[in-house]
């Protein structure tokens, strides 16, 4: 055999055909899964994209690298599970355009914190984290509450995640720009912006400041829902194994 392997690495044509042929073996076990999402991801009833304020939030979480130093994937061990929650599921993420989970912790997993704490500690928190937690090293983001979200790209936002499979449907995305105002808004009308992602969508002033909507706003906003889609007092994990070979994953929320 070594004789054999000797005689093909002395041989640049046949070792570049063997070689293509070993990474392109290679790539289609890894690609063609993707074609058959149905198969790989678990129907989930509860999971839905998010909200146009909840996009921005997470935009804004992007850019200030929140994720370099936060994962959001809970792996299935009892020390994780004693601490941040049930473990993580594949459609929980399913929207998310990049997925945020991570392999870093510099600071505690938040893939459950939705609704762990209140928006006042949010804000708090963001503005001087040693005021609630001590021995934190995160930075100050303070500038995050004087910083007015704009919504012009939230319509392009929406359309450009229709096209990667997130289900938007044409009513969400011309009443984006409505919908994002109506969260943070007390006064608006949120009537619309629950009929269309359910009314388990928060619905308040995030960051203190009912006369502005701030990137705090928006920020605090994607972070109270993360971990909050699935009710897992009834959460049936061998239903994904019964239901998931016949289920679109555009369709996971509306799974029974």
């Amino acid at each position: 055999m070594l004789e054999k392997h000797a005689k093909l690495e002395r041989n640049s044509m046949w070792l570049l055909i063997f070689t293509v042929i070993a990474v392109s073996i290679g790539g289609i076990i890894e690609i063609v899964p993707l074609f058959r999402m149905q198969t790989t991801i678990e129907p989930v009833k509860g999971v839905r994209p998010y909200t146009p304020l909840e996009l921005m939030g997470q935009e804004i979480y992007i850019r200030e690298g929140c994720n370099t130093c936060h994962s959001q994937q809970i792996r299935p061990l009892r020390d994780e599970q004693q601490r941040y929650g049930h473990y993580s599921l594949a459609a929980e993420s399913m929207y998310d355009h990049p997925f945020l989970w991570g392999s870093k912790r510099t600071g505690p997993d938040l893939a459950r914190v939705g609704g762990k704490y209140s928006d006042d500690w949010h804000v708090a928190h963001l503005k001087n984290p040693r005021a609630v937690v001590p021995e934190s090293i995160m930075p100050s983001y303070a500038f995050l509450a004087d910083k007015p979200y704009g919504d012009w790209r939230i319509n392009k936002r929406l359309k450009a995640l229709k096209t990667l499979g997130v289900p938007y449907t044409k009513e969400m995305i011309a009443e984006a720009a409505i919908d994002y105002e109506a969260q943070a808004n007390p006064t608006a009308d949120a009537s619309g912006l629950l009929e269309r992602y359910g009314d388990k969508v928060a619905v308040r002033d995030f960051d203190g400041n009912p006369n502005e909507i701030t990137e705090m706003d928006a920020l605090i906003a994607y972070l109270q829902k993360l971990g909050t889609d699935v009710d897992f007092t009834t959460y049936d994990p061998d239903y994904a194994i019964k239901k998931a070979p016949k289920t679109a994953p555009g369709h996971m929320e509306k799974a029974k």
